[in-house]
């Protein structure tokens, strides 16, 4: 019963909404118009962003492994395993 519920609601909403029906070239045309729109970085933005992800994921990093370290020698504390 479910999935028959589910076929006969997919149909009806299919019957409802206007599909557009564009051919193949009609397709490229409009993907050709939405991309002229778009405004592209210019190379020093997209050197300076890459830059700053390079230097947050270092310290990102960095952060973990000190907090890594920091429990794993609470650990060894606690647990005796340690020295």
């Amino acid at each position: 019963m479910g999935l028959a519920f589910l076929i006969e609601l997919f149909l009806e909403v299919e019957k409802t909404l206007p599909m557009a029906r564009t051919n193949p070239g009609q397709f490229v045309r409009q993907v050709r118009q939405e991309m002229a729109k778009v405004t592209w970085p210019s190379r020093k933005e997209t050197t300076l962003s890459t830059t700053m992800v390079f230097i947050m994921v270092t310290l990102a990093a960095l952060f973990f492994l000190v907090v890594d370290q920091l429990i794993a020698w609470v650990v060894k504390l606690l647990f005796g395993l340690g020295g």
